[in-house]
């Protein structure tokens, strides 16, 4: 098994951390390009619940504007930076307790992180990219948000520092994928994760296990899917009944359950070994907000869930 550890060992000479910023942007599933609720599974915060936003507080932030991509504020002035200092010391401050190194992996993690004008983006990314306490620049986004301007400024950075780019797949199961209202098809993603494979960047792709109507089989397969389309790395993340999202009405309704702790780490175990050596494994399970938790409860003891992962898999 490969880690994200022993990867970043290999690239850095060093474990680096990661600290998660929020950078403004929303997402077509909830700026009425594709819909306005969002996926059926995605908190308010737009799975980044625990990124320090750089716009807060203030009047320069377009993801509240009630405007679509492309329109209002991303067009006025950004502060020199953005913030940057501020905001990635505010960042550093939440993980200092459990990282004590000097360089970080900034990942802008909530919402879709390339869904701007490319001109938006490069004034809120090079400032962070270029800074001496900054190793790698990660962005979180969806594959149908990543046009040719922006492909194009990705390659750009990746060429001053590691840019790795998370894809949001969550299943290759078309039909769970409607159901999800992700938005767009598995055929999407291919594509996405070609293009970016063609100028060099480390594609993460994010899967989510327990979907709704997905047995043991759907999950490998979609992880299966993920190596045969040439991901560099990826995330299982155990799925998570967020309260005030439509997957929270669902699982109340009685119309699906959610994976027991011995089942998720015999799946675990399952996908795991489908995967390459070569293939990075960023994350083999993670832990929501506990104030909006709803189920499983048993993912809240965040100590047992990692102990047992890595007693299962000898990390």
């Amino acid at each position: 098994m490969y880690t994200v550890n022993d990867y970043c060992r290999d690239i850095f000479g060093e474990k680096i951390y990661k600290i998660s910023l929020n950078g403004g942007m929303t997402c077509p599933n909830r700026d009425g390009t594709l819909g306005t609720e969002g996926c059926i599974f995605c908190s308010a915060g737009g799975s980044g619940d625990f990124a320090v936003d750089f716009f807060k507080d203030s009047s320069l932030n377009p993801a509240t504007d009630g405007s679509k991509e492309g329109s209002g504020n991303f067009a006025a002035d950004i502060p020199d930076g953005c913030m940057t200092d501020t905001k990635i010391k505010a960042a550093k401050q939440k993980v200092k307790s459990k990282y004590k190194g000097s360089r970080f992996i900034a990942y802008f993690q909530a919402y879709t992180n390339t869904y701007a004008p490319a001109d938006y983006l490069r004034r809120l990314y090079m400032p962070v990219i270029k800074r001496d306490d900054i190793a790698a620049l990660s962005i979180a986004t969806r594959p149908d948000c990543l046009p040719e301007e922006v492909l194009d400024l990705i390659e750009e950075m990746n060429k001053i520092k590691p840019v790795w780019v998370e894809l949001g797949l969550q299943t290759a199961n078309d039909k769970t994928a409607e159901y999800i209202r992700r938005g767009y098809k598995t055929a999407v993603y291919d594509k996405a994760v070609k293009e970016l494979n063609e100028i060099g960047v480390h594609t993460i792709t994010h899967v989510i296990l327990g979907l709704p109507g997905e047995g043991p089989d759907d999950m490998v397969s979609t992880v299966r899917h993920v190596v045969s389309a040439g991901s560099r790395g990826i995330k299982l993340q155990l799925l998570h009944v967020l309260k005030g999202t439509d997957l929270e009405k669902e699982y109340l309704n009685g119309n699906f359950k959610v994976l027991e702790f011995d089942e998720y780490l015999d799946i675990l175990e399952k996908c795991v070994s489908c995967i390459p050596d070569d293939v990075v494994i960023h994350r083999l399970t993670g832990d929501g907000p506990k104030k909006l938790l709803v189920a499983p409860l048993w993912s809240a003891d965040k100590k047992r869930v990692l102990n047992a992962v890595k007693k299962r898999f000898g990390i």
